[in-house]
């Protein structure tokens, strides 16, 4: 068994002390400390936070060799005794897989913390915390019975986030199994201010939980317990996922929206059902994962383009929000690929392969050369519902299928294993979704709608259109983006350019531009970029759609209402019942 003991018992240094201690089997041992954590797909580099590293044994230092930047080798005798690590690890980043300490808490996200032993990865390992007086952490591993916990190997426990802190956690069960809620308020007002706001929080959050269950076709979660982790700052959304446990971060700002209750609702439930799927129903590629460099996943649009599409339907169909809702949501993301340009340069195969290099590495000039998995994946996963309810199956009867054969058993699966699943329901599917895939030619997206009664209606711009977007830095107006193959970027504008004036009037905020564009004629655009003051020939074009709202159809037949019904309600296709109210029609 690997010891591992973790000192954060002065967090306003922010440097959490780490001892490992282990037996070695041979006279020369590799340590390696991951570069990235499943579900965030970006080399991360935790060995930055580093600093250091020393080895001892039988109270003799051992000299380590470093290998590469994340690796070291160090010679040993397996006579004398057991190694002892120690090391520090910053703990700045404030993120759902980073490690951050202060005097409210702290949080640390393992695999930023815990070197891997080279032989010792399917070994036990004991976890114990030394915490200021009053704190007390909340892990989701076994306790030990010795104040500590125990991972049955490092996967399990690198896949473990740590809190701990004066917070105050809540127990539920979800199928009869216990899950807990912990909060900790980094902003003003604290978690009391969430409490006040939203009392029903919790019962809120076990009813989307028991519809994921139900989702797929499960009437107790994968999970044998559950660990609900909720940073709540002034700003900020995201979440991880895990095993047994999931960490979320939303903003108090997002939560005084009108929507941001039940958008709250959907990151829960994306995150509470990727315990299914991509935690245990997973890309065969991570199978087992690779802590030390990318693996190139060309299914991430069915572990996240799925859950995304999903996500939006479970507190409709949990009753917690309504259908008029679903409109909103779902049209804002329709309207926002629509008018992504990227989607007719990167297909969706290619995003999922790119993660690494792309996604989380987005620039300015992002948004016209690729699409994210995320959102084209669910745009493919809603059309892959209703094409298979044209044929009386479903998305999620797919998915519990899925479950059956592939996820229960922790058999990874591949991208023809998905093919295979669709098409077994669907024929046409074989064909048409490798080209949704490969292709970048857009689904019958319009054909789909109307199967349940709803069409997308553009909203046109009442200005004319620049292919430019500006912002306010350091008092400067600049470039914020510029459009490929638009009217700016023919001008010659680039992003970064500080924009002066336009048709001889000073411009000085953002919105000064639209009042000033005129797409009768060029204009003359002054900017300055490296000191120098450029004038360019701006040719606007005339007012483009702005963006596009879902609506239902003014009128539907008997056979649209019911397709809409199974729909919403989350049928698999079988025999399912319906548990939330159909769209109006005006």
């Amino acid at each position: 068994m690997v010891e591992v003991q973790l000192d954060c018992g002065a967090p306003q240094r922010h440097l959490v002390g780490v001892r490992l201690t282990v037996a070695p089997r041979l006279d020369r041992l590799r340590l390696r400390l991951p570069a990235w954590t499943p579900g965030s797909y970006l080399i991360r580099d935790y060995v930055r936070h580093l600093e250091g590293l020393q080895a001892h044994q039988g109270g003799r230092a051992l000299p380590l060799v470093r290998l590469t930047p994340a690796c070291w080798e160090l010679a040993c005798d397996p006579t004398a005794g057991p190694i002892d690590l120690r090391y520090g690890v910053m703990a700045t980043e404030l993120s759902v897989r980073t490690c951050h300490m202060d005097a409210q808490h702290a949080f640390l996200a393992l695999a930023a913390v815990v070197l891997e032993v080279e032989g010792e990865r399917w070994s036990p390992h004991r976890l114990q915390l030394s915490l200021p007086s009053g704190w007390q952490a909340f892990v989701p591993l076994p306790v030990d019975g010795q104040g500590g916990w125990t991972a049955r190997s490092f996967d399990q426990l690198i896949d473990t986030p740590v809190e701990a802190g004066p917070h105050q956690q809540i127990q539920f069960a979800v199928g009869g199994i216990p899950h807990r809620w912990v909060t900790w308020g980094g902003c003003a007002g604290g978690a009391e201010w969430l409490w006040a706001r939203f009392p029903s929080l919790i019962s809120d959050v076990q009813q989307v939980c028991l519809r994921c269950c139900q989702l797929m076709g499960e009437e107790r979660p994968a999970s044998n317990t559950y660990l609900f982790v909720l940073h709540l700052l002034d700003e900020g959304y995201g979440g991880l996922e895990h095993d047994d446990s999931t960490v979320l971060v939303y903003g108090r700002q997002r939560f005084e929206q009108p929507q941001g209750y039940r958008r709250f609702l959907q990151l829960v439930a994306h995150e509470y059902l990727h315990q299914w799927n991509v935690r245990r129903l997973r890309p065969q590629e991570l199978c087992p994962i690779d802590y030390h460099q990318p693996a190139v996943v060309p299914s991430l649009w069915f572990a996240e383009g799925i859950t995304s599409y999903v996500d939006q339907l479970l507190p409709l169909a949990a009753g917690l929000s309504s259908a008029d809702d679903l409109l909103q949501d779902l049209g804002d993301d329709l309207s926002r690929y629509r008018l992504t340009p990227g989607r007719l340069v990167q297909s969706l195969r290619t995003s999922s392969q790119e993660a690494w290099v792309k996604l989380y590495k987005a620039d300015a000039y992002s948004a016209d050369s690729q699409v994210s998995y995320y959102l084209k994946g669910a745009v493919v996963a809603l059309c892959l519902d209703l094409q298979l309810r044209r044929d009386g199956a479903s998305l999620p009867l797919v998915l519990q299928q899925l479950w059956s054969s592939h996820g229960r058993w922790g058999r990874g699966y591949s991208e023809a294993d998905l093919i295979q699943a669709f098409a077994h329901h669907s024929p046409a599917l074989a064909t048409q979704l490798p080209a949704w895939l490969d292709g970048v030619d857009d689904p019958d997206l319009d054909g789909y709608l109307c199967d349940v009664g709803l069409r997308l209606e553009a909203e046109m711009a009442s200005t004319p259109w620049a292919g430019l977007s500006l912002q306010m830095k350091d008092g400067s107006l600049v470039a914020q983006r510029v459009w490929r193959d638009g009217p700016a970027e023919q001008a010659g504008v680039m992003v970064g350019d500080e924009v002066l004036a336009l048709a001889g009037q000073r411009l000085r905020q953002p919105a000064q531009l639209a009042e000033a564009l005129q797409a009768d004629a060029p204009q003359r655009l002054l900017i300055c970029r490296r000191s120098q003051v450029l004038s360019l020939r701006l040719q606007a074009q005339p007012p483009g759609v702005e963006r596009y709202r879902l609506v239902a159809q003014a009128s539907i037949n008997a056979q649209q209402r019911e397709a809409q019904r199974r729909w919403l309600t989350l049928d698999n296709g079988r025999d399912g019942t319906p548990t939330a109210t159909a769209l109006a029609t005006p």
